[in-house]
């Protein structure tokens, strides 16, 4: 069953753009060759300027898992430690049958 995956990340201060890039970076150059990954979107959050969240769609929650470890190992989100004010949240939901 598809999912979605709501990602909450806090900035330091003032490096949304650099982590927005960041994702974008990440989401085109792995993106394609993730089994299972159907695409995500990054929004801002309104009244906080250092919050980005992203909403991901997957075909499930273990080819999620799979392509994450891919890309942990893979290096790309090794640079998230130099932008993150905050440890990331992640929230893992599906459709009510």
């Amino acid at each position: 069953m598809a999912i979605k995956v709501i990602v909450e990340l806090r900035a330091k201060p003032g490096k949304r753009a650099e982590l927005k890039e960041l994702l974008q970076r990440v989401v085109a150059t792995l993106g394609p060759s993730l089994s299972g990954f159907l695409g995500s979107t990054c929004y801002e959050v309104l009244d906080n300027p250092d919050i980005v969240v992203e909403i991901a769609d997957w075909e499930s929650a273990e080819a999620r898992a799979a392509a994450m470890q891919q890309a942990i190992e893979a290096g790309a989100y090794a640079p998230l430690g130099d932008l993150l004010g905050a440890p990331f949240r992640a929230t893992v939901i599906r459709q009510l049958p």
